[in-house]
């Protein structure tokens, strides 16, 4: 059985809503997302410190046996290996499409943007610069999201036009995100909120998003 480390709200998100997709039993565990909460247990197991995690994958490239790291590898991961949910597309062109939006949204977006504003000390020391790089994080970050929304109202179905992937399952994760830095997401963004109203009345999205406190805010 499968057991996924997690954090409410953070991007676990992602893969908490895959497994529920997927249907299978597993066990989850909440663990501390924040810089410098993680237990000395927890770093012992995932030096990386964050999630999410998921333990019963074989092999190891840090940390503990069969604990594998990184939502997009989950995702992808888990997507493989129960394609009767059809969460990633068999077609090379279509899974390729999938993936490009996951690369976007945690490196273009999460790693490179987001975390700007909501993990300053990542990237500074000086407490006194955090205000100005947050400002900066926050006008580049509503332009990302506006990108994000101008897609999602070019008349497609989903993020990849077809069908319902891991690439609308994380997108989600990102419209959640937005509230922290007091964005209007249903005004500012209105494609996107479409999209997120969709994801929302899927009962296994609605299931996740009960257990992780988050589904009365959402869309």
């Amino acid at each position: 059985m499968f057991k996924l480390y997690y954090s409410p709200g953070a991007c676990s998100l992602g893969p908490h809503i895959v497994l529920e997709e997927i249907g299978i039993p597993y066990e989850k565990e909440i663990v501390k997302a924040g810089a410098g909460t993680q237990t000395e247990a927890w770093r012992s197991q995932n030096p990386k410190g964050r999630v999410p995690a998921l333990l019963g994958v074989p092999g190891r490239i840090g940390g503990a046996d069969d604990l594998l790291t990184e939502a997009n590898a989950i995702m992808v991961f888990l997507a493989r290996s129960y394609p009767e949910a059809q969460l990633l597309p068999s077609e090379p062109a279509r899974e390729a499409r999938v993936i490009e939006w996951l690369n976007y949204l945690s490196s273009g977006v999460h790693t490179s943007v987001y975390a700007r504003v909501r993990r300053p000390g990542r990237f500074l020391d000086d407490a006194a610069l955090f205000p100005q790089l947050q400002a900066k994080g926050r006008a580049d970050l509503a332009k990302e999201f506006a990108y994000i929304d101008s897609l999602l109202g070019d008349g497609r179905d989903w993020a990849v036009p077809g069908s319902y992937t891991l690439a609308d399952i994380y997108l989600l994760v990102f419209y959640n995100f937005g509230y922290a830095p007091g964005f209007d997401m249903r005004r500012e963004f209105p494609a996107w909120a479409k999209h997120a109203e969709k994801l929302v009345a899927r009962p296994a999205v609605a299931r996740t998003l009960a257990d992780e406190g988050l589904k009365a805010r959402l869309p």
